[in-house]
């Protein structure tokens, strides 16, 4: 659906360098921190900037030959971008079924009573979580082969952010080869979410991996300095000093279950591994003898 082949980007200090792939069928997460590349990465895919080098294949084609018409098969969510707010929904509608030959009024309507938006109310007099409903409920109100969502759960309370999820799972189930590309800050809706995250650094992917691989494989190892020092480190990916002595992050949370039952060991979570990729230092791979 998607494949990034070392797409580069430099805006003077900063250099994105980013290769991924986003499977049909597969919902893909992308992580990082504020200024990390991740709106960078979007606006480059969907052609807002254009890239130094690097190649971007999109449906099939490459991003230079991907027109118009193509563009129809995606859905869109941008964190800095959205309709006019001197615009009502009901305004929106017309705009909507004329750019998209396979948009749905019936369902948009149907899931704009779902959300309590109101179809006459000016949009800049929407809060933000009605916003951030709004633009969501538009991209897959035409039937899009993909989405591509930045932050599209920003300005949500728990609640909406439960049942926006729901209905991109819906979107996902409706159609084998759908995907979803999507970036957010809250960490607990890739988990649930996603099948696969990717985690990007100051413009580098740092790390892919499957998210079941993620939850179950991944730990948060918690030594004192004693441990550290006799820990079997060939499994540690990260590790940081602390006041208790030294957090390790592996990605063999079941060889530390089995072989050093001494050890404190806390489930990985997104929040963890990424935390420990950035800030963590890299382990001296020795064996234990």
């Amino acid at each position: 659906m998607l494949r990034l082949e070392h797409l580069i980007k430099n805006y003077g200090a900063f250099t994105l360098d980013c290769s991924m792939e986003i499977k049909p069928g597969r919902v893909t997460g992308l992580v990082g921190q504020n200024g990390a590349g991740k709106s960078t990465t979007f606006k480059a895919v969907l052609g807002l900037i254009s890239p130094d080098s690097g190649t971007i294949h999109i449906l099939g084609k490459d991003l230079r030959q991907f027109g118009a018409r193509d563009k129809q098969s995606l859905g869109v969510v941008l964190s800095d971008s959205g309709f006019s707010g001197y615009l009502t929904i009901r305004d929106i509608i017309p705009i909507l079924a004329s750019l998209y030959p396979d948009f749905s009024k019936t369902d948009f309507q149907a899931n704009l009573q779902r959300f309590c938006l109101p179809l006459d109310k000016k949009i800049k007099e929407f809060s933000t979580g009605m916003k951030a409903k709004l633009k969501v409920l538009t991209a897959i109100s035409h039937n899009a082969r993909m989405l591509i969502l930045d932050e599209p759960t920003t300005g949500l309370d728990v609640v909406a952010r439960d049942e926006l999820l729901e209905m991109l799972r819906e979107y996902m189930e409706q159609d084998d080869n759908r995907s979803i590309l999507i970036s957010s800050h809250i960490s607990g809706d890739l988990e649930t979410l996603c099948d696969d995250i990717y985690m990007i650094h100051e413009g580098k992917i740092i790390l892919h991996e499957d998210t079941d691989v993620l939850l179950d494989h991944y730990a948060l190892l918690k030594a004192d300095s004693s441990q550290f020092i006799h820990m079997d480190k060939q499994y540690i990916l990260r590790f940081r000093e602390e006041s208790f002595g030294y957090s390790c992050l592996t990605d063999q949370k079941q060889y530390y279950v089995e072989n050093f039952p001494g050890l404190v060991i806390e489930k990985g979570t997104i929040d963890n591994v990424i935390t420990m990729m950035i800030r963590g230092e890299k382990a001296a791979k020795t064996a234990q003898k």
